[in-house]
């Protein structure tokens, strides 16, 4: 098969334990390019996240962010694709954090809202390169339409708030963990797999010629939507089963590793 797509994950995947991109990936993902072969990442991460490493990747194509919740041109930050939580959603997702005194991140028109400023506040502004503005209006921002929402708190507490909101009554809510600590809400619409799917019309690519790459559960929908997906060795559990190949860990070149194997060759 002749792959002409790849769509990889970043935390835990194109990054290493130090957020870094190795030149090993690097030099792989830019040789596939020249190849003619499409490259996105697809992420959690709003596009400025995403726009800090474009000196070790092509972004030349559109990335897939907040998990598949906008489609943006990192060239000229056009967007190409945007579904918004839906108003009571999101003040309802609010207000549940609220009473569980969590870290609260809340993107609108991709600007950095919290409930308040903390220290896991200050790493994920380190993480996401944004400036963080405290909540307002919480209503304002609702109205405006909220991209996406993240409680930042201990693992084994977002593990049980994952189990408690399996009671909770949303409309059009879908959520799942990025990383262990953090727990994202977003529009029940919209996912990797649903952007993989709007680019492979967008350039003509059938799903069969796609590669996903990821290592958290919200890469499962892609693992599981592209013709070929890859979990990395450090992947989680359900992302390994559902995988058809793993590759190495994200600190030892595992996307290098994948992008040879099947793509530089098969030439």
């Amino acid at each position: 098969m002749k792959y002409k797509l790849i769509a990889a994950d970043m935390d835990g995947t194109l990054l290493n334990s130090e957020g870094k991109i190795s030149p090993k990936t690097s030099k792989a993902i830019k040789k596939a390019v020249d190849m003619g072969v499409v490259f996105t990442v697809s992420s959690g991460r709003p596009i400025q996240g995403i726009l800090k490493y474009g000196e070790f990747l092509p972004l030349n194509f559109p990335a897939i962010t907040y998990n598949g919740a906008m489609i943006v041109n990192p060239e000229n930050n056009e967007i190409l694709f945007h579904k918004a939580l839906e108003k009571d959603d999101a003040l309802k997702i609010l207000k549940l954090g609220e009473e569980r005194s969590v870290t609260i991140c809340l993107w609108c028109e991709n600007q950095l809202f919290v409930n308040r400023i903390d220290e896991r506040v200050n790493k994920y502004k380190r993480l996401s390169g944004v400036e963080p503005i405290l909540i307002d209006s919480k209503e304002a921002l609702a109205e405006k339409g909220v991209t996406k929402i993240l409680w930042y708190d201990d693992t084994e507490k977002i593990k049980s708030f994952q189990e408690t909101l399996q009671k909770e009554s949303f409309n059009e809510v879908t959520f799942c963990t990025s990383k262990p600590e953090f727990l994202e809400f977003f529009n029940s619409g919209v996912s990797k797999a649903a952007a993989m799917e709007f680019l492979g019309k967008l350039y003509g690519i059938k799903v069969e010629e796609m590669i996903a790459i990821g290592d958290g559960d919200n890469d499962l929908a892609m693992i599981e939507y592209a013709g070929l997906g890859i979990s990395m060795e450090n992947g989680s559990e359900k992302v390994k089963k559902a995988a058809g190949y793993i590759t190495a860990s994200n600190d030892n070149n595992g996307v290098a590793l994948a992008i040879e194997k099947f793509i530089l060759n098969h030439i």
